[in-house]
């Protein structure tokens, strides 16, 4: 059995969804990223509710953790990065990518006062990241380091695995001297005045996509209703988020139990701000356009050189917006 992590408060009431209509829920498992709030939002704000659609969500770790619990037959339905999904459709596990979650939350930072000053200046010096092969592993080593800094992520960098939120810390207590991560941990260390921006990777690549929603075979055959109103809730979630900026800031600063941050001036950062700088290198969109088809593709090729997977996946099919589609009737 794939162990969740602790749920935010925001989803504690998932459990009366299913008792509440009666059927049997989709159970849906999402990394716990800032990226993935439309999952935060669709309950908190009813959306699943609204659908007469019964959910049972679960957050978990990451990427490999969540196809482990897909291959396991303990999810239903996914919100995950893109290299995951085309790695183990390899595999075997078919899975199938229905809609866009989000583009953009990637970054490199650095110490405010060190020696590095662009990704070149990385060379000899130790770089956090996470495990070997995950999603955003593909992006560091394939377009980061590889294709835009022309380094040899494994001969010109000490890439150091370890867990987003410990990154902060390491890169103040000189444990690495650069790390890759994702938000909040970005803006909360850009807001503390420690580090600076090395890389925006969604300014490098504007809206380039990240986590999508996937589902089973065997989901989609049984199950095709229940999808078209999940992605439907999914719609709605985003467009809350992008037309109610504040008000989602302050759910997602909630779900994910944001402190205020001490600034360099004396001034404090509340939680939401917290979010509302995230913005920055952060949003959110259900359609996967040509462009996100594109980059997909650019993901697997990365995946192929860096001899993650040696398989060619045709994009049709690993993809079928034909339910997302739905969900917008």
């Amino acid at each position: 059995m794939i162990k969740a992590l602790l749920l935010p408060a925001a989803l504690a009431a998932t459990a009366w969804l299913s008792s509440a209509h009666g059927a049997e829920p989709l159970r849906i498992g999402y990394v716990m990223a800032m990226a993935n709030a439309p999952v935060i939002i669709a309950e908190k704000q009813g959306y699943y509710r609204d659908e007469n659609l019964a959910v049972d969500v679960k957050a978990l770790g990451d990427g490999p953790v969540i196809q482990q619990a897909l291959a396991a037959h303990e999810l239903d339905v996914a919100y995950v990065g893109t290299p995951p999904v085309y790695q183990w459709y390899a595999r075997g596990l078919k899975s199938v990518i229905l809609a866009k979650v989000n583009y953009g939350q990637a970054a490199v930072i650095t110490n405010s006062n060190g020696p590095i000053n662009s990704l070149a200046d990385l060379k000899g010096h130790k770089l956090a990241g996470v495990k070997k092969g995950s999603g955003m592993d593909v992006l560091l080593r394939g377009y980061v380091l590889k294709e835009n800094a022309k380094l040899n992520p494994d001969t010109d960098v000490e890439i150091v695995d370890m867990p987003p939120g410990n990154m902060n810390a390491a890169l103040e207590r000189g444990i690495v001297d650069a790390a890759f991560s994702w938000e909040p941990f970005v803006s909360q260390a850009l807001l503390r005045g420690s580090t600076k921006l090395l890389l925006d990777v969604n300014q490098a690549l504007p809206q380039y996509p990240w986590y999508v929603v996937i589902g089973l075979p065997e989901t989609l055959r049984d199950r095709p209703d229940d999808v078209v109103k999940l992605l439907r809730a999914h719609r709605k979630a985003i467009a809350f988020l992008n037309e109610h900026p504040a008000e989602a800031n302050k759910i997602i600063a909630e779900a994910f139990k944001l402190e205020a941050i001490q600034r360099p001036d004396g001034s404090t950062s509340q939680p939401q701000d917290i979010v509302a700088e995230a913005r920055k290198r952060l949003g959110w969109s259900a359609e996967l356009g040509a462009s996100d088809l594109a980059f997909i593709q650019r993901l697997m090729n990365y995946s192929n050189e860096l001899k993650f997977m040696d398989a060619q996946i045709p994009l049709k099919d690993l993809v079928d917006t034909s339910y997302l589609q739905k969900a917008s009737r």
